[in-house]
């Protein structure tokens, strides 16, 4: 259970965050309007916020996310940029994933 809870909290950290970076992305690169800053930093705060909730040390905590945090940002690339997902960008989601169970599960 306790990987099925991380493994949620740390979706909901990269989708913060990838929305915290995507919006000034938008204003900046595609001239989107600037209002788009303020939910900007407002998904920063939450991702800030989210990270606080893991119960172990920072360090490890930012290790294992990044695992996430790929898996996430490739399904954000395929579904809100539309780009399509190669067999290498499956294979390396998938490396980054297991690398952060192993993390996440190693023994006390």
């Amino acid at each position: 259970m306790l990987i099925v809870k991380t493994f949620l909290l740390f979706s909901l950290t990269a989708i913060a965050e990838i929305v915290g970076c995507y919006l000034p992305y938008l204003v900046l690169k595609q001239h989107k309007p600037l209002w788009l800053l303020l939910p900007a930093a407002l998904s920063l705060v939450v991702f800030a916020w989210l990270l606080t909730l893991h119960p172990t040390a920072a360090g490890r905590t930012y290790a294992a996310y990044g695992g996430v945090y790929i898996g996430v940002a490739l399904l954000w690339l395929r579904f809100v940029d539309g780009v399509e997902l190669t067999r290498w960008d499956m294979v390396g989601a998938c490396v980054a994933l297991i690398g952060m169970a192993v993390i996440v599960l190693q023994p006390s």
